[in-house]
């Protein structure tokens, strides 16, 4: 395609500066949006402290957050970062003094300087407003910010430096950082050469120090008089004239604090006291973001010399040192030794190794148990022995499988990561102690010669027995089961000794854990004269599974009772339904109404259930026609159903409405001694003299009305289940019916089919009754037949079928 200008678009030549302004925007907004991610992880991180110390929510902790830097004219991120640097209670006060303060100290900051070195600064009390700028806090704030995006120790000191340097005339800035043995460590550093740097890298905890003094007083130190403090510091430079005054301050952290920031300056004299505040402030602002860097480690072995050693040795090991994130959390580890068998696990060789990083040459291992053991290893001192594994390596470019067992050791500020290759033989022993185990038995051997015996360790545990004790004879056997079951083993061994008849004999023995169900099977070894001379064989324990099949047949006993019950139950619920629901003998005549009756009883299950019915004609020359299925089965619901049938009919008799039947019923069911019960019901009531059906319902399914071939079914009125709230509202539907015309009410059994949707149930019903619309005896049997069929009924069926007759025919 061409432009307007009828230049190839695909070769058009692109605006660089365009371009780069696209990428500077780019980059601009990555940065924003990192920037961004790293601030909401301080936020979350001081909130997890809060929580953890005052035991509040997410959102309390935010709160209090909030509070405490709108208190104390702090930016949020200011004080998530002194927060996690303190990880103690806040001091409390509406100003900035409390930044003053060092953890650990006891105390408010006293300024104070080694002694005989004079200290300029004030007392707590005399500090004002008047000594901080104005744009104090505008620079802690900057230098909060810019610690989101500091990753190293040695980073921070250079952005110290930006941030200090036009504001207290610092040159230099040096972050020490206390060691387990007590020494000090050069952490970062900015504004002094390398070879300075190296020369001071190591400060051992001597007196005579000014770092190690902070850091043991924990209170700072200022040097300002350049002669007086040479005669009691050994000072850094070279010349240490260098810098004619100092500031060593301790990093806040409580018992935790372990650094000691170092500002020096060209120039002479005393810091001022607004500069003495900001000094402070930095230090505890920066005692966060160099606690999450995590404790300083003694350095690692030297890697020279451990590799001299493992050149030496047969088996698989290596020197690990830890990769740390900027977080201070072990990402992997660095391989700065190895042996030549530990480079063949991986397919390579021991010098190809080492600089690896561990998990590139070991990736599968992430995932397995050694990974945090060697976690817990580096972090407890604790050394670590895992289970034996299975590893495959490749050899020749074959692969095979061998097993391994590993050890993890400290070393220094690594780790040494050995591992040994068993043999066939050592393979063996270990899947036969693993076999012993997992079958809960040992095996047993008795010299009836020399009347030497031996067990496995597992025998003695089965037995409960001290090792010390050794193993008892097999003549002695016998004495260690229960009296009841002492004859049968004995009989059993003495076969076994005087015959050698292979012997299998389940006992009980009492051990420390209580009565233990065991078995012993053993054979006879023979000399030449067939003279039994050595018995082998295994002891089991059975107690597991001895429990479990005394709990079947509890547990069948008790199945087989409580059918038992529930049959009688079911037995005694259907003579009562039957008596109070007798089945007609044919079709009923009611109110010019040819109605015939079926209950069908389900047979899963030894329940009976709810389901009813009502056909009589009134006294009036109407006719009721009613169905009903109460919630549940048994003897209550049959109760339930006979209260309600027999309620209704009164009702109706007596001149109630539908409407206000059902009413009256759902508060005789609210007030029944199952107060939680419900039902569901239809109601009708056919006026033989205007043909008219009136009806309403509780809860249940619709009749179903089949005219001319067609069935539909009836719209229903409103209606609820009764006993399921007490101030129901029913309504009332009105029907025409026509001579020919067929109406089926029914209950849910009909049609439900789990799982499948009951819609298909109602499609299924008009189906049927349409296609067996014939008006002959017993038509109600071809519909059952057609619904049912060979299918196991799962609930009660009952169905009243009702035919207007047809007077032409």
């Amino acid at each position: 395609m061409c432009d307007a200008r009828g230049v190839t678009s695909e070769h058009a030549t692109p605006d660089l500066a365009t371009l780069a302004k696209v990428v500077a925007r780019q980059r601009a907004e990555m940065d924003r949006l990192r920037d961004l991610a790293a601030t909401s992880a301080v936020l979350e991180r001081a909130k997890g402290a809060e929580m953890a110390l005052r035991g509040c929510s997410a959102d309390e902790a935010r709160e209090a957050l909030l509070q405490r830097a709108k208190d104390r004219r702090r930016t949020l991120l200011e004080e998530c970062w002194i927060t996690l640097g303190t990880l103690g209670p806040p001091v409390s006060g509406p100003d900035r003094r409390p930044e003053l303060a060092v953890a650990g100290t006891g105390g408010p900051p006293s300024g104070s300087a080694a002694p005989g070195v004079p200290s300029a600064s004030p007392a707590p009390d005399d500090m004002s407003s008047a000594f901080a700028p104005d744009d104090v806090p505008a620079a802690l704030a900057r230098l909060a910010r810019a610690l989101v995006r500091v990753g190293s120790p040695r980073e921070l000191a250079r952005v110290l430096l930006e941030h200090l340097g036009p504001e207290t005339a610092a040159d230099a800035v040096l972050l020490y950082a206390r060691l387990p043995s007590g020494a000090l460590e050069l952490a970062g550093h900015a504004g002094i050469d390398e070879a300075l740097a190296a020369q001071w890298r190591q400060v051992p905890p001597l007196g005579g120090l000014v770092a190690p003094d902070v850091l043991r007083a924990g209170e700072p130190r200022w040097l300002e008089d350049f002669d007086r403090d040479r005669e009691r510091y050994l000072l850094i430079g070279d010349p240490p004239e260098r810098w004619r005054s100092r500031a060593w301050l301790p990093v806040p952290g409580g018992e935790a604090s372990g650094f000691c920031l170092g500002v020096l300056r060209r120039r002479g004299g005393a810091f001022p006291p607004a500069d003495r505040e900001r000094l402070l402030a930095v230090a505890r602002l920066c005692a966060g973001r160099l606690r999450a860097f995590g404790a300083r480690q003694e350095p690692a072995a030297d890697a020279d010399a451990v590799q001299r050693v493992f050149d030496a040795l047969p088996v698989g090991a290596m020197l690990l040192t830890p990769v740390r994130s900027p977080t201070g959390e072990v990402q992997d580890y660095r391989i700065d030794a190895a042996t030549e068998p530990a480079g063949r696990a991986a397919g390579r060789t021991g010098p190809e190794l080492v600089g690896r990083r561990f998990l590139e040459c070991f990736p599968a291992l992430a995932g397995e148990p050694l990974w945090p053991a060697c976690l817990t290893t580096l972090a407890t001192g604790t050394p670590y022995e895992g289970e034996p594994f299975a590893h495959q390596n490749v050899v020749a470019g074959t692969t095979e499988l061998a097993t391994y067992s590993v050890r993890v050791t400290p070393l220094g500020g690594g780790l040494v990561l050995t591992w040994l290759r068993h043999g066939s033989s050592d393979r063996q022993e270990q899947r036969l102690a693993d076999l012993q185990r997992l079958g809960d038995l040992g095996w047993v051997n008795w010299n009836l010669v020399t009347h030497e015996a031996g067990w496995s360790a597992q025998v003695f545990a089965i037995f409960g027995r001290d090792h010390g004790l050794g193993p008892v004879r097999l003549t002695e056997l016998p004495a260690l089961a229960l009296p009841e079951d002492r004859p049968a083993l004995a009989r059993a061994v003495r076969a076994l000794v005087d015959e050698g008849q292979p012997c299998d004999v389940p006992f009980r023995t009492r051990t420390p854990a209580g009565v233990r169900h065991l078995r012993v099977v053993a054979e006879a070894a023979r000399d030449a004269d067939g003279t039994p001379v050595e018995v082998h064989g295994f002891v089991q324990d059975l107690t597991a599974r001895r429990r479990v099949e005394l709990a079947l047949v509890e547990s069948e006993q008790a199945m087989l009772t409580q059918h038992d019950v529930l049959r009688a139950e079911r037995s005694l619920v259907a003579q009562l339904q039957h008596a109070l629901l007798p089945l007609p003998k044919g079709r009923l005549r009611l109110a010019g109404l040819r109605v015939e009756v079926s209950y069908l009883p389900a047979q899963s299950g030894v329940h009976v259930g709810g389901d009813w019915f009502s056909a009589i004609e009134l006294p009036d020359g109407d006719a009721l026609l009613v169905v009903g299925d109460v919630a549940g089965h048994g003897v209550d619901a049959v109760a339930t159903m006979a209260q309600l049938r027999f309620t209704a009919k009164g009702m109706v008799i007596t001149g109630s409405s539908l409407t206000g039947a059902l009413t009256r019923l759902n508060t005789l069911l609210l007030h029944s001694r199952d107060s939680h019960g419900t039902a569901s019901m239809v109601l009708a009531r056919y006026e033989r003299a205007r043909h008219r059906l009136l009806w309403a319902q509780a809860g249940h399914l619709p009749p179903l009305l089949v005219r001319d071939g067609t069935a539909r079914y009836l719209d229903r009125p409103r209606g609820i289940l009764l006993g399921a709230t007490p101030s129901p509202v029913f309504g009332e539907g009105e029907c025409v019916l026509r001579p020919g015309d067929r109406l089926v009410l029914y209950t849910d059994g009909l049609i439900e089919r789990p799982p499948e949707n009951i819609d298909r149930g109602l499609e299924r019903l008009a189906q049927a009754a349409a296609a067996c619309a014939e008006d002959t005896p017993d038509s109600l049997e071809p519909l059952l037949a057609t619904l049912l069929g060979g299918e196991e009924r799962r609930d009660d069926v009952c169905v009243l079928d009702i035919r207007v007759p047809d007077e032409t025919a």
